[in-house]
């Protein structure tokens, strides 16, 4: 009963919305032909349509069922399209506030300076409403059209190299080269070959040793079905270690059991051990070279936002690491090093996370780097450091919900360490 009211209260808004929007759709097009008009106000409608149908029956649609890159569409589609209509709505409310002011000042008799009336109509041009129903409709639209653009980018992957210095690292390690990749996220993907892309990206590398953080599938081991084959082909000298995020314990999806879960889970470690991965399940392990030796530490999913899951337990990866000289840790979520890893571990050099995906949306330009995401996550993509621990944020290998990317690219990091 409660699912239900809050669809109906949700569908309220949206139409609200649609019909707010409608109008300066009307405003915009009153010059248009009659034919135009009709055809676009059809469109529009259909549009706003399809989003309530999909609202109101997608427990019958079956849609975890429909293919992946449909569902994302679909879904991408109707949020995409409401994000745009606020954006447009706040320009309209502005608009709007600002005519009821004038008309409340023109109650007293009064005509406020530089309103729209305040001009001889052969000198005004266009009006403030007008300006702001365009300029609303043209940022909505924006926004629409880069979400759309975007659908492009989700194979795009790009090569991240960074040099970190440690004077603790021990001479043999100098040199070392790492990659990293997370948030593979495989559910999601649609085009094997373009996903192929980017792991012959890896592979050109040449890494001593390759990392994993977390989020292999979106909720089901058998999402690999298609591409474990494609992802056992990374190797490296000194070998692939990897850990769980929080997407990988099926908390996400419905199950017929904890045994049917449970089962999922196994299934999932048992894919990584086929492909020659090391999963780290709140353990260590040490790397050599030369006879000297540094520990890879991995835990499971450790997150401080209390609505992501915490299996991780560090203490207990930690235990017998403590001689080594240098200490790599694998920890999915960012938050993670806030929250315990700096306060209590402070002799834990380099650690590496995923899971922000960088939101799939930003800005990142020489001397701007924005994402909404930098609002929940304080790092949230890249490289952070306090004192002599350093935190590398991997921006994700896959995508998660849309099926696309916006000015924060699929990403493969490469760090030297020197």
């Amino acid at each position: 009963m409660r699912i239900r009211s809050l669809t109906w209260i949700l569908a309220g808004i949206m139409l609200i919305l649609d019909w707010y929007v409608f109008q300066a759709v009307k405003t915009v097009l009153h010059q248009a032909s009659p034919r135009v008009k009709t055809g676009i106000y059809i469109f529009y409608w259909l549009l706003s349509a399809y989003a309530l149908v999909l609202l109101f029956f997608s427990p019958w649609l079956g849609l975890h069922k429909w293919p992946p890159l449909l569902r994302q569409w679909l879904v991408t589609l109707v949020v995409g399209l409401y994000l745009a209509k606020l954006l447009t709505v706040v320009f309209l409310l502005v608009d709007d506030l600002r005519r009821g002011l004038q008309w409340i000042v023109r109650l007293f008799g009064k005509n406020p300076p530089g309103s729209d009336t305040a001009l001889p109509p052969e000198i005004r041009g266009i009006t403030r409403s007008q300006f702001m129903t365009r300029a609303g409709l043209l940022v909505g639209g924006g926004l629409f059209a880069t979400l759309a653009y975007g659908f492009s980018n989700k194979y795009n992957y790009r090569v991240k190299r960074h040099q970190l210095h440690f004077p603790n690292l021990p001479p043999a390690f100098r040199g070392l080269k790492i990659v990293q990749i997370s948030d593979i996220h495989s559910g999601s993907f649609d085009h094997k070959s373009r996903v192929a892309r980017g792991v012959d990206m890896v592979l050109g590398e040449q890494a001593d040793v390759i990392f994993f953080t977390g989020d292999l599938v979106n909720n089901r081991a058998d999402e690999m079905k298609h591409y474990q084959d494609l992802f056992s082909r990374i190797k490296a000298p000194m070998g692939v270690y990897s850990t769980l995020g929080n997407h990988d314990y099926g908390d996400y999806s419905q199950w017929d059991s904890p045994e049917a879960k449970r089962r999922n889970l196994e299934h999932l470690k048992s894919i990584h051990a086929a492909m020659g991965w090391r999963l780290l399940m709140n353990e260590h392990v040490v790397l050599e070279r030369e006879g000297q030796q540094i520990a890879v530490i991995g835990i499971e999913n450790w997150s401080a936002k209390a609505r992501f899951p915490r299996y991780g337990d560090l203490k207990k990866a930690y235990a017998g690491a403590e001689p080594f000289p240098f200490k790599i840790l694998l920890s999915h979520d960012p938050s993670h090093w806030d929250a315990q890893v700096r306060p209590e571990y402070p002799d834990i050099d380099l650690m590496l996370a995923g899971h922000t995906h960088g939101m799939q949306f930003g800005v990142e330009i020489p001397g701007i780097k924005w994402s909404p995401i930098q609002y929940m996550y304080k790092e949230w993509a890249g490289l952070y450091n306090e004192g002599r621990q350093y935190l590398y944020v991997n921006r994700g290998y896959g995508f998660l919900g849309y099926p696309g990317r916006v000015g924060i690219l699929p990403e493969i990091t490469v760090i030297e360490l020197v």
